[in-house]
């Protein structure tokens, strides 16, 4: 997980790009949802305060919801990096919380799941404050937010030392939607990243470089997957997204690989909308009005195409 030249310049037209859609947004203003910002949901012990934003959709609730969680290496960004996600999911029907999550090397794994889990409880805590749907929450994540989404999505509600002790009842996500997912961290080099985040090499910390893969966790009771990543992923090579792809189909879980032609790991952020398009049906299927109950619950089991 070593960055090159190449991969710095993509983050520098990334955050422009960001800062003008940011200016667009402020000059067209969204009529679709209302936007609650900076809401705390950390504990009032917990290490490091905070905040979500929280879309709304225009209507009658309870809505769906989808919690959603920025990339960045677990080490940088910020939650505005989602905004144009969090808007596109809010003018589908869907509420959204879009969350902040401490860093490292300050904060070494697992502080980053355990923030993901106070969020999961703190959206259900507060579901009639924003009209939400209590049995109707997803996640959604980008890069290392993928990678955290879906690790919390396979220990959550298991006998897993990683679901203590701050997960539990109500922290399992019923579908979950990944891109550019960092799937299986024992496949990497020893970058600086991943010692950053697990403390050390694989020689030295083997253990978590296990522990904090989502493919080591699959089984038939995790929720339903859509993956997509990009072809010409340097950064985070699609193979990652085909091996745990791999793992949670074997498993017995629906897992559905988008592949992005053409696009690197941050092209595949930047012009995600076919994937996203997909997403949505993905979505609609497993947390939409029309899902029923059995998928809301538990999601169609088994292999689709990719």
């Amino acid at each position: 997980m070593q960055i090159d030249l190449s991969i710095i310049l993509l983050a520098i037209l990334f955050m422009v790009l960001l800062v003008l859609a940011g200016c667009a947004r402020l000059a067209t203003g969204d009529a679709t949802s209302t936007v609650h910002e900076q809401q705390k949901y950390s504990p009032p012990d917990w290490p490091q305060t905070l905040f979500a934003d929280v879309y709304v959709p225009r209507g009658a609730g309870p809505f769906p919801a989808v919690l959603v969680v920025h990339g960045g290496g677990w080490e940088r960004r910020s939650r505005q990096d989602m905004d144009g996600v969090a808007e596109r999911l809010a003018g589908a029907g869907y509420a959204v919380v879009n969350i902040d999550y401490r860093f490292a090397p300050e904060y070494r794994f697992p502080a980053q799941l355990h923030d993901l889990q106070q969020a999961m409880h703190w959206i259900r805590r507060h579901a009639a404050d924003y009209a939400i749907d209590r049995e109707r929450i997803a996640a959604l994540g980008y890069s290392s937010g993928a990678h955290l989404v879906s690790l919390l999505a396979v220990i959550a509600e298991r006998d897993n030392a990683l679901d203590r002790p701050h997960g539990g009842s109500g922290t399992r996500p019923v579908a979950v939607v990944a891109g550019g997912t960092p799937g299986d961290l024992t496949a990497f080099d020893d970058g600086r990243l991943l010692r950053q985040f697990l403390g050390g090499t694989k020689s030295e910390r083997p253990d978590a470089y296990r522990d904090a893969s989502p493919v080591t966790h699959t089984h038939a009771d995790a929720p339903p997957f859509f993956l997509f990543h990009g072809t010409r992923d340097r950064l985070v090579p699609i193979s990652q997204a085909g091996a745990l792809r791999e793992a949670l189909t074997t498993a017995g879980t629906e897992a559905t690989l988008h592949r992005q032609p053409l696009r690197g790991h941050v092209g595949s952020f930047l012009w995600r909308g076919g994937a996203m398009h997909d997403a949505e049906a993905f979505l609609d299927r497993h947390i939409g009005d029309t899902a029923t109950d059995d998928a809301r619950v538990s999601g169609h089991r088994g292999n689709t195409p990719d």
